[in-house]
């Protein structure tokens, strides 16, 4: 049972993890500051213009935007307790077809566009001494699909700046965990969720990247995950009094996680001798 009413700031909130988070926070009985990069009246009329919800247009690319997005949370409730990083979207294709500038789109929504919002939130948190930062990462962090791994890679970012975040945080009482969902039937496989390189390299069209490539849309609808019940166990999460560093959510994420551990150790059990063989040894 919840004992204490948290304020939450959620980005990326007009749908999928972020839409049912706020949801599901507001029926929790939570305060929200959503945001979203436009069209708030629709989210305010799907929410029912709740008085514990402020929505707030807000790009997280333009640290300008995000910086005035929460000194408007602050003034509107005071503080703010929960900052879940949930932006992002994802681009399909070989590593080698994807662009300079694709990459970069990529990278400034999913790692600066957390890094932007950090930067915002925790001078109130450090100043308050308590607070959880959330951050969504993916099974694909683990072990991506064929084609996902330029995304993928973006979530081993935001894994690796949760993991040193966390140890930074500490002294300050401001907790950190990373979720890593799996599958769920949210819009990330729609149309507009995702992008497809540009620039096709008719050399993968036969292997499993080009069967991606064509696929992928397929996959709306079809996912394994309910994502009402990714966001009651996040509201779980942020009410908890020991939260967990990782967290992966979903049958699927698990396995994934599993089969990185496996062949992680394999490999390090493989090469052990040779590995040790390195160090410096005196005289």
């Amino acid at each position: 049972m919840q004992t204490q009413q948290k304020t939450w700031f959620i980005t990326g909130a007009s749908k999928g993890f972020g839409y049912e988070i706020t949801k599901a926070a507001l029926e929790a009985g939570d305060k929200v500051v959503a945001t979203v990069r436009n069209n708030t009246s629709a989210l305010h009329s799907d929410l029912k213009n709740q008085s514990n919800l402020l929505i707030v247009n807000m790009d997280v690319t333009r640290e300008p935007e995000v910086k005035d997005a929460v000194e408007k949370a602050i003034a509107h409730f005071g503080k703010l307790d929960i900052v879940v990083n949930n932006a992002g979207y994802g681009i399909v294709g070989a590593i080698e077809e994807v662009s300079d500038a694709e990459a970069r789109k990529q990278y400034d929504t999913n790692v600066f566009g957390v890094l932007n919002v950090l930067r915002a939130t925790l001078p109130y948190l450090r100043k308050q001494r308590s607070g959880h930062i959330i951050n969504v990462s993916s099974l694909f962090a683990f072990d991506p699909l064929i084609g996902w791994a330029l995304y993928g890679s973006t979530k081993n970012a935001v894994e690796g700046i949760s993991q040193g975040l966390a140890k930074e945080l500490e002294p300050f009482g401001i907790a950190v965990t990373v979720i890593e969902p799996g599958l769920f039937r949210t819009g990330f496989t729609g149309k507009d969720s995702f992008a497809i390189a540009q620039n096709t390299i008719s050399d993968y069209e036969n292997t499993r990247v080009g069967q991606m490539r064509k696929s992928t849309g397929a996959f709306h609808g079809t996912q394994p995950g309910d994502p009402s019940k990714l966001a009651t166990l996040v509201v779980k999460l942020a009410h908890a009094e020991n939260p967990p560093l990782h967290l992966p959510i979903g049958t699927d994420s698990v396995n994934n996680y599993n089969t990185f551990k496996e062949r992680l150790a394999n490999d390090v059990n493989t090469w052990m001798t040779d590995s040790l063989s390195t160090d410096y040894k005196p005289g």
